[in-house]
């Protein structure tokens, strides 16, 4: 019974003394027949053939205690609270019963009358203990559903689309508090939990069969792309004779094995293993080829590097002419120096170079725009408009200023200051 049903004490008639005088309450006939007195008249209760009257009477009379006591256990139990109402008026109710006439020697009126007082004491709380105990159920009832409706919600979403170990671990959390609740929740009725209990498991069922169905799709998937990337392997693996010319075929394997898709991150990093070591082997090739290139391209470096000192001369030479005909010497012993390896390094050789030459070049197109004759022409009638039109601005102005004319004298000024500063721009 749950803490809540739990009855506060009851009050109850104290127990009374056990009345034992065996000579108000019993008697034994001639033929040994034992009698219990029950208002004005008689009733038999059995015999005692091997006994005396006295042992006879006594028997019935422990009988009769026997009784009262558990009575005053009753009474007692009630009187102190923390039973429950319910389960003290059964017990009751029971002896109640062994009361009535009770093969006993007593005042079995007065026990029945306590213990009819002690029913009626005990209805209010039983009736109270039946109140919590339903609202307690309706509680339970409530909190399991809630159990439900989240299984159902999971089961309701698209499972095609879930993180499956985020809703393996609901899943589980709501069946534990499950098997929490039946076990440590009132009990439910029958009808009531077998109809969640349905419900739980048939949402619990959609999601099982969605997750075998998605990782049973996956292990395809993964068994497809395992194959896939094992051939990928045997392929690298061949590639080994070829050496340095097997890392174009090797790259395009790579490109496939991207495409392949996962194969599982035990079997993906197996697999992987195994082709980056063929590659590791064709890549050590190359790497020892290179070596053996740059070793040999040691005395080419030497002469460009010279070059590069010598090529430094053309930037200080002012004569264009000169300077041209010195780079131009400089970049055919350039050519037959050959090719250097690695690549990275002629690369920077080159644009070293390649900035000495940029450097004449920009120099020569000033010099060009500079001497061009057509250029010179159009400056050179650029600038006798321009002297032409500053001597007549120029008298214009002294004629304004002899006039006296403000506006005139500004604007000829203003004219004047622009047409010469055109001139001076055209050197």
């Amino acid at each position: 019974m749950p803490a809540a049903a739990a009855a506060a004490p009851i009050v109850a008639p104290a127990p009374a003394p056990i009345d034992s005088d065996a000579a108000q309450w019993g008697r034994v006939t001639e033929d040994g027949t034992v009698e219990v007195r029950e208002g004005d008249s008689w009733r038999a209760v059995g015999q005692y053939p091997d006994g005396t009257s006295d042992e006879a009477l006594a028997y019935y009379v422990r009988k009769y205690d026997d009784l009262a006591v558990k009575l005053g256990t009753l009474e007692t139990r009630a009187q102190g609270g923390g039973a429950s109402a319910s389960d003290l008026s059964k017990q009751a109710t029971h002896l109640l019963g062994e009361v009535t006439d009770a093969a006993a020697v007593g005042d079995l009126a007065g026990l029945r009358t306590r213990v009819e007082s002690l029913l009626e004491s005990l209805s209010e709380a039983t009736a109270k203990e039946a109140e919590a105990a339903k609202e307690a159920l309706d509680a339970a009832i409530a909190e399991r559903t809630a159990i439900v409706e989240k299984a159902e919600a999971i089961a309701a979403r698209d499972l095609t689309k879930v993180q499956w170990k985020q809703v393996t671990v609901e899943m589980t959390d709501l069946f534990d508090a499950w098997q929490a609740h039946q076990q440590t929740g009132p009990r439910l009725p029958k009808g009531a939990a077998q109809q969640l209990w349905k419900r739980f498991r048939d949402a619990r069922s959609t999601v099982d069969k969605a997750r075998r169905a998605f990782f049973s799709d996956l292990d395809d998937v993964h068994r497809a792309a395992r194959d896939v990337k094992s051939r990928l392997v045997e392929r690298a693996e061949a590639l080994a004779p070829r050496g340095v010319d097997g890392i174009p075929a090797y790259r395009s394997l790579l490109d496939e094995w991207k495409a392949a898709g996962r194969a599982g991150r035990k079997a993906d990093d197996a697999l992987w293993a195994k082709f980056k070591a063929a590659g590791d082997a064709l890549y050590a090739a190359r790497a020892e080829q290179a070596a053996a290139e740059e070793a040999d391209s040691a005395p080419r470096i030497e002469e460009r590097e010279a070059l590069l000192v010598e090529a430094k001369a053309v930037a200080d030479e002012s004569n264009l002419k000169r300077a041209r005909a010195l780079l131009t010497r400089i970049q055919r012993q350039w050519d037959e120096v050959g090719r250097i390896f690695p690549r990275e390094k002629e690369r920077a050789l080159d644009d070293r170079m390649r900035s000495i030459e940029q450097a004449l070049k920009s120099r020569e197109e000033v010099d060009w725009k500079k001497n061009n004759p057509e250029t010179k022409a159009r400056a050179n009638d650029m600038s006798s408009q321009l002297v032409e039109a500053i001597e007549k601005l120029e008298a214009e102005l002294a004629a304004a200023e002899k006039s006296g004319d403000k506006k005139a004298v500004k604007d000829a000024t203003e004219a004047l200051a622009a047409r010469r500063a055109w001139l001076s721009a055209l050197g």
